[in-house]
């Protein structure tokens, strides 16, 4: 049995097969998915699996050098947005913000995208994969 937090054996392959570089997006249950994006939903209900528990499990097995969200997530969403930066804190992360329509986009080029049951608005991340051994 694997010893790791993440469990999910597809979310494992992803993460074990992300470059440097390369992105992963965890998203809200609204976020759209553009076809031919690959997908990994995991929404069974709302709130289930919620997007800051999945950010949390996915920063355990990944280094990540950015994370790029929406401007409006700290005024439209101030929660989400204060325990986003708390799931950041350990770990040394450039947040990046941008217009939620750039986000959206910058989803699109993602090497999959994460489909949380979260229903609060802006709840979207873009991991920027970084490098282990440098």
């Amino acid at each position: 049995m694997k010893k790791g937090r993440l469990l999910h054996p597809e979310l494992s392959r992803i993460v074990a097969e992300i470059g440097q570089g390369q992105t992963l997006t965890i998203a809200d249950a609204g976020l759209p998915v553009a076809p031919g994006t690959p997908r990994v939903d995991l929404a069974l209900a709302e709130g289930i699996p919620g997007f800051i528990d999945t950010l949390r499990v996915i920063l355990s097995e990944m280094k990540v050098d950015e994370a790029v969200i929406a401007s409006a997530m700290s005024q439209e969403s101030p929660d989400i947005y204060a325990a986003l930066m708390d799931a950041l804190a350990p770990y040394d992360i450039t947040v990046t913000t941008v217009s939620h329509e750039s986000l959206k986009h910058q989803a699109d080029e993602s090497r999959s995208v994460i489909r949380t049951g979260e229903f609060t608005p802006f709840a979207n991340v873009i991991l920027k994969s970084g490098c282990l051994f440098y």
